[in-house]
């Protein structure tokens, strides 16, 4: 959810149920693809999976399935098209070894569209400029699951997509807000989430002067907090009830 919604420039390496198939060493997720192409089959025959694209389908895994299996058979340096998927189609979890490594790596900028960056010249040297210029700087945390820190011109960020149940997180969040413990540290603050496909992203605003690396301690210290939270099942107080109120009314469904 967050290479579709939040991260400009992110690969994750892919382990397929069947193995590799002959003459396509390696299957990578990538955020965004060239022209917004929702496959690049490589000439070195290596498959480039395009994430942030309109679906023909409305389900994404049932798409991204389709757009792989055609991109296993394309011919090696050709993009692939968007087609009309079939109803009965296979999904993406359905082609996945669900036992292999999920590991995004963050990129700086989109040279990892092409194989020789570096020597890149005229209309692609250009393209790659003009996407590196409006690509966010974002960088994962290490020390917990799927949160990301962005950079902006008036103050920096932290997004971190969860995966407890939205109204149960909810209940939590707002009793850590209401308790003062919702913070990140000094000149941070919980402002609201995000909503997208099922889950709850709270976001926080950060100082500037707060890297990624500054945001790794309190954020492993706001988990533990938050699992304390959902542990409880009291009824929320009227404080924790308003903290609740502002949160959902904070909420924005991307």
């Amino acid at each position: 959810m967050a290479l579709r919604e939040l991260v400009p420039a992110a690969t994750v390496e892919l382990h397929l149920k069947d193995g590799l198939p002959e003459g396509v060493p390696s299957v990578t997720l990538a955020t965004v693809l060239p022209m917004a192409w929702p496959a690049l089959r490589r000439d070195n025959g290596a498959v480039l999976l395009g994430l942030q694209n309109d679906t023909a389908s409305g389900d994404i895994s049932r798409d991204l399935a389709d757009t792989l299996r055609r991109a296993l058979a394309a011919e090696p340096g050709s993009p692939v098209a968007a087609e009309r998927v079939p109803a009965d189609g296979p999904r993406l979890q359905d082609l996945l070894d669900p036992e292999g490594p999920f590991a995004p790596v963050v990129h700086e900028g989109f040279e990892f569209w092409i194989e020789d960056a570096q020597n890149a010249t005229g209309e692609v040297a250009a393209s790659l400029e003009r996407a590196n210029e409006a690509a966010i700087p974002t960088a994962r945390l290490a020390g917990v699951d799927a949160a990301y820190w962005c950079e902006t011109p008036e103050k920096n960020h932290l997004r971190w997509v969860m995966t407890h149940p939205e109204e149960r997180l909810l209940d939590a969040l707002a009793r850590l807000h209401a308790a003062g413990a919702a913070s990140l540290g000094e000149g941070t603050r919980l402002v609201g989430s995000f909503r997208a496909h099922g889950l709850t992203v709270p976001v926080w605003d950060l100082p500037v002067a707060m890297r990624a690396a500054d945001v790794e301690k309190p954020a492993a210290a706001f988990a533990e907090r938050l699992g304390e939270a959902l542990a409880s099942d009291a009824p929320l107080t009227q404080e924790e009830r308003r903290a609740r109120g502002g949160l959902t009314n904070r909420q924005v469904t991307l």
